[in-house]
């Protein structure tokens, strides 16, 4: 028995199409290296504090040089593409209530640490008037030091709460 294949008239070219194709998913993402974050909701006084606090933050972070995201705010900050983001004026993380939560102290700053699933860890100040997170990239999974570059501006603009 032989099997019957029906034979094209002519040669199908797939190339341009699938170039179409794929300039047009191109066409549909993304160029722009900010990240996009959610800007925190404060009350007016840590809304203050986070104002003065934005501008004394510093222009390099951990070697990378300051890039904040969209939308625009004077709430949040970055430092490279995503890699460290600061948002100031969250909510206190629940975690805070729990007793064996875990901690980092950089120059005189407390922080508390969460470890979202698939992401780098999260900070978020302690004992401050406003909380201030600061979420690294999992290239600080096992690195604190950029909380240090954050103390000072914190520490004179945040009031203590304690």
């Amino acid at each position: 028995m032989t099997s019957i294949r029906p034979r094209l008239r002519r040669p199908v070219f797939l190339g341009p199409s699938a170039a179409v194709l794929l300039l047009a998913a191109a066409g549909c993402s993304t160029t722009d290296t900010h990240a996009s974050i959610t800007v925190p909701t404060p009350t007016p006084e840590a809304a203050a504090y986070c104002r003065a606090l934005h501008k004394e933050l510093p222009k390099t972070v951990a070697g990378l040089e300051r890039n904040d995201p969209g939308p625009k705010s004077e709430l949040t900050a970055g430092w490279g593409d995503g890699a460290i983001v600061l948002r100031c004026g969250v909510d206190r993380p629940a975690k805070m209530d729990d007793p064996m939560a875990k901690g980092a102290e950089a120059d005189g700053v407390n922080w508390l640490l969460e470890q979202p699933e698939d992401a780098g860890p999260r900070f978020t100040t302690t004992y401050r008037k406003a909380y201030v997170e600061v979420s690294l990239s999992t290239a600080y999974s096992h690195d604190i030091s950029p909380l240090a570059a954050f103390a000072a501006a914190v520490k004179k603009t945040v009031p203590s709460s304690i």
